[in-house]
C-alpha cells in the first residue's frame, strides 16, 4: 500500500458501522462534513478576494506615485508626506492581520474536518492529502499559501518606508 493509501483509510471505521441501523448516524456526519469542508473553500474564497482587494489597492497606489513623480512628492509638506505613509502602513498592517485571521480560522475548521474523518471510513482531506503535500515542511514540495500570502503586505511596507525615505532625503 503506497503511503498516502496508508494515511487514507480509517481502520477503525468499516462496512459495519454503515449498516442500517447506523444509516442516519453516518448520513448526519457526512452531511456535516460536507458542510465543513464547504466553508473551509469558502474562507479561501474570501481570503483569495481580500489578498486581491489590498493588492489592486496598493498596486493602484504604487501607480499613483509613479506618475506624480519624485520632484512633486519632494515639495510635498513633510508631515503630508508623513500622515500618508502612516496610512498605507496601516493599511498594510490590517492586510496582513487578516491573512493571519484567515490562516487560523482554515486551521481550526481543518482541525474540525479530521475530527469528522474519524467517524467517516477515509481520511481524505485531513492526513492524506496533508501527507502526500509533506506537511508543508518542504517549500520545493508544497508551500502552504498563507506563508507567502504574509509577505507580501510586509514587502509593499517596507517599499513604502524606503521610499518616502527616499523622498524625504531628497
Amino acid at each position: 500500500m503506497s503511503e498516502t493509501g496508508e494515511s487514507l483509510w480509517n481502520t477503525a471505521v468499516g462496512p459495519s458501522d454503515y449498516s442500517e441501523t447506523n444509516d442516519r448516524y453516518q448520513q448526519a456526519i457526512l452531511e456535516q462534513y460536507k458542510l465543513c469542508v464547504e466553508m473551509a473553500d469558502r474562507v479561501s474564497s474570501r481570503r483569495a478576494l481580500t489578498n486581491t482587494f489590498f493588492l489592486s489597492f496598493n498596486s493602484a497606489v504604487v501607480a499613483v506615485i509613479a506618475a506624480v513623480s519624485s520632484r512633486s512628492l519632494a515639495e510635498m509638506p513633510l508631515v503630508l508626506l508623513l500622515a500618508g505613509l502612516l496610512i498605507l502602513l496601516a493599511q498594510c498592517a490590517a492586510w496582513f492581520v487578516i491573512v493571519r485571521s484567515y490562516r487560523q480560522l482554515n486551521s481550526a475548521k481543518y482541525t474540525v474536518i479530521g475530527g469528522l474523518e474519524d467517524r467517516l471510513p477515509a481520511y481524505a482531506y485531513s492526513r492524506a492529502e496533508w501527507r502526500a503535500l509533506g506537511e508543508g515542511r518542504d517549500w520545493r514540495r508544497y508551500l502552504p499559501l498563507t506563508h507567502a500570502e504574509q509577505w507580501v503586505p510586509i514587502i509593499f511596507a517596507v517599499s513604502y518606508i524606503v521610499g518616502c525615505g527616499a523622498v524625504a532625503t531628497a
